[in-house]
C-alpha cells in the first residue's frame, strides 16, 4: 500500500484568516469567542459565537463568483486556495489524479433562509436561479474542483461535525489505496444565523452563557454547552512519492485512520464509549503499524473533539480511555474548541491543521478556560496556557451528531 503525507495546509477561522494567524491564535491562548454581531439577539437566550472577522473573498475569487456564491463556499475556496499555494501542487499534477474530497454539515444555510423569505415575500417568479448552486451542500467540493481543474474522484462528505475528519480520511484511503495521487480534502460550514441559532439553542446543545471566557470551556465541571463558530480547513494529501518526486514540502506522514458509528442516538452519544473508542483505537492501531513505527501515548498530541456539553466531553474522555487504557493519563490531550468555538462541519479540519502544527513545533495548544476539575474529566487537558514537548504523533478525533466517529493520524517523517 502506498505511504500518504500532507503537503499543503489552509485554513479560515474566528482566529485568523489564515494558517500563521490561527495557530498563533492557538499557541497564544487567545479566544475567538464573542457576541455576536450578525443579527440581532435581544430574544435569543444565546448571545454569542465564533465569528469570522476581516474575511475578503476578493483575495480567492473574482467579483461575479462571489455574488453567484454562498458565505460557505467562499470559506472553502479560500482554504483550498492556501493549501493549494502551500504545497505547490497546481500544475505540477495529472488532472485525472488530483481529488477532491470536502464536506459541510449544513451548506449553503444563508441562501437557504433567504430564498425562502424571498418565495414568501415575493412570490415563486422572485426566487434566484442560483439558489440550488449556492446553497447544495457538495457546491464547496465542485466549485473547489472547477478552480483547481481537479478531474479525479471528487466527493462531498457530509457526517455532522465528523465531517472534516471524514473527508482527510476517506481522502487518505483513496490514495492509499492507488485511486488518486493528491486530494484537496476538509470540510467547512458557515451557518451563524437566527434560525440556525434558534434551532440548536432550543435541543440544548448551546450555552447561555454570556461571558466569553466561560462559555466554551471543554472538560471543565461547569461547562454547559457548545458555542457555534464557522470557518473552513483544507489540506493536501498525497501520495509520498509523488510529492518527494515534485520536491514538496511535506509536514507529516498521514499514519492512521478510524471510522465508525454509535447506532445509538440521532444526537447523544453513547455513553459507554464503545464505538468512539473503537475509531481512536483502529486509528492507533494503524498508527503503530505504519512506517513510522510504535510510539507511546506520552509523545502524542490528541486533539479532542472537546465540544464543552456536559455528554461529549465525558463521553470523549471515556472513549480515550478505552483505547489507550492506563496510557490514556499520559497523552497530551487539548479542545481548541475552547479558542474558534465548535465549526460543526469545518471542526475536524481546521483541528487538523493544529495537530499539524503542534507536531512541527512540539508545542501542545491549551484548552482556556479550564478550572474547575470534573471527576468523569481527569485526563491531562493542558489547562490555560500551552505546552512545549517533544512530540512524534498526533491525532485528531471528530464525533458527530448521529454518531459519526472519525479520528485521523499524523506522524513526523
Amino acid at each position: 500500500m502506498r505511504r500518504v503525507v500532507i503537503t499543503g495546509l489552509g485554513a479560515v477561522t474566528p482566529l485568523g484568516c489564515s494558517v500563521q494567524s490561527y495557530w498563533d491564535g492557538l499557541k497564544n491562548g487567545q479566544n475567538g469567542i464573542d457576541l455576536i454581531t450578525k443579527f440581532d439577539t435581544a430574544d435569543f437566550r444565546v448571545k454569542l459565537a465564533a465569528e469570522i472577522k476581516d474575511f475578503d473573498p476578493l483575495l480567492y475569487m473574482e467579483k461575479g463568483e462571489v455574488r453567484k456564491t454562498d458565505r460557505f463556499v467562499q470559506f472553502a475556496i479560500a482554504s483550498a486556495s492556501q493549501a493549494v499555494s502551500d504545497s505547490g501542487i497546481e500544475n505540477n499534477i495529472d488532472p485525472a489524479r488530483f481529488g477532491v474530497y470536502y464536506g459541510s454539515g449544513i451548506g449553503g444555510f444563508d441562501t437557504f433562509v433567504s430564498e425562502h423569505d424571498n418565495l414568501l415575500a415575493r412570490g415563486p417568479s422572485r426566487v434566484s436561479p442560483l439558489f440550488i448552486p449556492k446553497m447544495i451542500p457538495n457546491m464547496g467540493a465542485g466549485n473547489i474542483a472547477i478552480k483547481f481543474k481537479a478531474k479525479g474522484p471528487c466527493i462531498s462528505v457530509s457526517t455532522a461535525c465528523a465531517t472534516g475528519t471524514t473527508a482527510i480520511g476517506e481522502a487518505y484511503r483513496a490514495i492509499k489505496g492507488g485511486y488518486a495521487d493528491a486530494i484537496i480534502a476538509g470540510g467547512v460550514d458557515a451557518a451563524i444565523s437566527p434560525l440556525a441559532v434558534a434551532a440548536f439553542m432550543n435541543c440544548m446543545a448551546l450555552t447561555e452563557s454570556d461571558d466569553k471566557n466561560c462559555a466554551s470551556i471543554p472538560f471543565d465541571k461547569r461547562r454547559s454547552g457548545f458555542v457555534m463558530g464557522e470557518g473552513a480547513g483544507a489540506l493536501i494529501v498525497e501520495e509520498y512519492e509523488h510529492a518527494v518526486n515534485r520536491g514538496a514540502k511535506i509536514y507529516a506522514e498521514v499514519t492512521g485512520y478510524g471510522s465508525t458509528c454509535d447506532a445509538y442516538h440521532v444526537t447523544a452519544p453513547d455513553p459507554e464509549a464503545e464505538a468512539s473508542g473503537r475509531a481512536i483505537s483502529d486509528c492507533l492501531f494503524e498508527m503503530k503499524n505504519s512506517v513510522s513505527g510504535a510510539v507511546s501515548a506520552g509523545q502524542i498530541y490528541y486533539n479532542a473533539h472537546g465540544t464543552s456539553t456536559p455528554m461529549n466531553d465525558k463521553t470523549e474522555t471515556k472513549a480515550v480511555k478505552n483505547a489507550f487504557g492506563k496510557e490514556a493519563y499520559d497523552l497530551h490531550i487539548s479542545s481548541t474548541k475552547s479558542m474558534t468555538g465548535h465549526l460543526l462541519g469545518a471542526a475536524g479540519a481546521v483541528e487538523a491543521v493544529a495537530a499539524i502544527c503542534a507536531l512541527r513545533d512540539n508545542i501542545v495548544p491549551p484548552t482556556i478556560g479550564y478550572v474547575e476539575k470534573d471527576e468523569d474529566c481527569d485526563l491531562n487537558y493542558t489547562p490555560g496556557s500551552a505546552c512545549k514537548t517533544e512530540l512524534k504523533a498526533a491525532m485528531s478525533a471528530s464525533l458527530g451528531f448521529g454518531g459519526h466517529n472519525a479520528c485521523i493520524g499524523f506522524s513526523k517523517i
